[in-house]
């Protein structure tokens, strides 16, 4: 006779079932970890980006980029609200990332120096509480 019994099967399957429960939390844990180390890379490209434009005065005004959950914005103008949207760029992030209150969720850089006109932190956090910092100096330089 060939085959596996009853008993065979069910220790398979406990095997199996008993790997994926403790699997299974490590994985979305990596996953959280992940996406908070996605959003600061864009967020540091995007900052990059923005001051690389107003030091080229490209369209001959300020450049810059507003943080929000889900998403980054670089935009034309001297602020987020009265931009020309006709020439935002938006990054999507995971909306598992949020901004820490208190931080810079705007940025905007100053034609032909590429300072920014407001510096400090930019602080975001994952579900699970981890939290990575971006600053920025006076004179735009960006650590993380």
């Amino acid at each position: 006779m060939k085959g596996f019994t009853l008993l065979e099967v069910l220790l398979s399957i406990a095997i199996i079932s008993g790997m994926a429960a403790f699997s299974i939390p490590v994985y979305q844990s990596f996953q959280v970890k992940n996406d908070l180390d996605l959003a600061v890379s864009k967020t540091i490209q995007t900052l990059g980006r923005a001051q690389m434009l107003s030091q080229g005065v490209d369209g001959d005004v300020t450049w810059g980029i507003k943080i929000q959950t889900g998403s980054i914005t670089l935009f034309k103008g001297i602020s987020f609200n009265t931009r020309d949207v006709s020439f935002d760029e938006i990054s999507v992030i995971s909306q598992s990332i949020t901004l820490a209150p208190l931080s810079l969720n705007e940025i905007i850089f100053n034609k032909l120096s590429g300072e920014p006109q407001s510096q400090g932190t930019i602080t975001l956090t994952s579900t699970n509480n981890e939290t990575k910092t971006i600053t920025i100096n006076a004179k735009g330089f960006v650590s993380y």
